[in-house]
């Protein structure tokens, strides 16, 4: 199978019988054997366990029972992610001192249970702590549509390895636009669902008030299969413990019919780049998006959402800061070493802001079901570039990419990041944000800009 085939198609293909699991396998650990030295998704490869695994999947079809929704399909998941048997990096020189996992992390099991082949874990910023994964440790992971610049972060390897066509289904986490960021940079789909949709138990955390898992794939299709595979309710994860599943897949035919779709305004409309706006303008005519809102504070969401950070994740990494700072990353260290000289006040005064906030954005959702907005300000900037121009204005790459996720990370909500089509040149992508609890809307305005051909990703050249 090539490495265009959707996640979808390699099911159908092994639950009918067409393909054994064992020989889509071969053919992924193939691909990235062959592809990942230019692009340095991967940081591990498991390929016993995918071989096991895919052989269990033809045994149990061969038995005639259900091999399940993603039989056969391989997939790998950023290294924050337990993989029993494998040390868990995050990234970090540090956590590759410690011993290897000993059970799978809840999203892990929920794809093996579905009928996915685990293949590998991928390279990201260290500690999930940056936007470009520029990873001082590990290599900096490359942009399949140009491997002279970064495929963003902090879940770079995630969208790189889906980009590339090495997997057809990833797993990321994000907190300030970590999934939205890399998915605008490599073209292709990824999604953030509501805070505490998703168990995040057994992955590493870096802001766990803030932090979300979600999938990539390179259609709407597969990113909802992957999804809906891991819902469920998980004692292990205390803000999933009471999340009912709600599948979004059967949904998805339905489109962006009967949705109020409206375009962000205010802090979203002047600020990125040209392109930035043309890929949001090309979606909100395609879904009919006539009217606009305003995000109120957003500017100061920002900044509340930069405390927050700082200061809860640097609390989880106090004692090796004490202690041996120099074997951090110096990027990470230095936003740490910040977050833990953040006053107490300001962090007082970001989380009444977040509740503001949200309540805020409550009432803007009462008379829109969907809010446009651009993912990015840029399409994705040269490996080690330090500066780009927004607006007129020089400004510092790294804090400066999350500048449109940023504002809506810290309330929850859930969000597709999409890659509008552009032939022949760099990709970007828009967000399709939602009420909470809403990622079936989102998805379906997602779906209904796919199907209009404004949104595609197809596998770098």
């Amino acid at each position: 199978m090539s490495g265009a085939e959707t996640a979808l198609a390699i099911a159908a293909a092994v639950r009918a019988g067409r393909r054994s699991a064992s020989d889509v396998a071969a053919a992924a650990l193939a691909r990235i054997e062959a592809l990942n030295p230019h692009l340095n998704a991967f940081t591990a490869v498991t390929a016993a366990r995918a071989q096991s695994e895919a052989a269990a999947i033809d045994a149990k079809r061969a038995r005639g029972e259900d091999p399940g929704p993603l039989a056969g399909v391989p997939y790998a998941v950023k290294n924050l992610f337990d993989i029993a048997g494998l040390t868990t990096l995050a990234g970090a020189r540090i956590e590759a001192e410690k011993p290897p996992a000993r059970a799978d992390a809840t999203a892990v099991a929920r794809l093996k249970a579905a009928g996915a082949v685990l293949v590998g874990a991928l390279n990201m910023d260290e500690y999930a702590y940056g936007f470009t994964t520029e990873n001082a440790h590990y290599g900096p992971t490359r942009n399949p549509h140009d491997t002279a610049r970064v495929a963003g972060g902090s879940s770079g390897g995630s969208a790189a390895a889906v980009a590339g066509g090495l997997v057809a289904l990833t797993l990321g986490t994000d907190t300030n636009g970590s999934i939205r960021v890399p998915s605008s940079f490599c073209g292709i789909f990824g999604l953030k669902p509501t805070y505490g949709r998703l168990s995040r138990a057994g992955s590493t955390m870096f802001v766990a008030s803030i932090d979300h898992i979600g999938p990539f794939a390179r259609s709407v299709e597969d990113l909802a299969a992957g999804y809906d595979a891991m819902q469920g309710p998980d004692p292990r994860d205390p803000v999933c413990r009471d999340a009912p599943p709600e599948p979004a897949a059967p949904g998805l035919s339905r489109g962006a019919q009967g949705l109020r779709i409206a375009t962000a305004a205010g802090y979203f409309a002047p600020a990125g780049t040209a392109e930035a706006q043309a890929a949001l303008a090309q979606a909100a005519a395609a879904l009919g998006a006539a009217r606009t809102v305003e995000i109120p504070e957003a500017a100061r969401a920002r900044a509340a959402a930069f405390v927050i950070t700082a200061a809860e994740g640097a609390s989880r990494h106090l004692a090796d800061l004490k202690r041996r700072a120099g074997d951090f990353d110096p990027a990470t260290r230095d936003r740490f070493l910040a977050g833990a000289l953040t006053p107490a006040a300001w962090v007082f005064q970001a989380q009444r802001f977040r509740r503001w906030f949200h309540g805020r954005m409550m009432e803007v959702f009462r008379d829109v079901d969907i809010i446009l907005a651009p993912a990015t300000p840029i399409p994705a900037p040269l490996i080690g570039q330090a500066t780009m121009n927004v607006g007129g204005a020089e400004i510092a790459v790294r804090p400066n990419l999350g500048m449109f996720t940023q504002p809506l990370s810290f309330i929850g909500l859930p969000i597709v990041a999409v890659p509008v089509h552009r032939p022949g040149r760099l990709p970007i992508g828009v967000q399709v944000i939602a009420a909470p609890w809403r990622e079936a809307d989102a998805l379906r305005a997602a779906f209904a800009l796919e199907q209009a051909g404004v949104a595609a990703a197809p596998v770098a050249a």
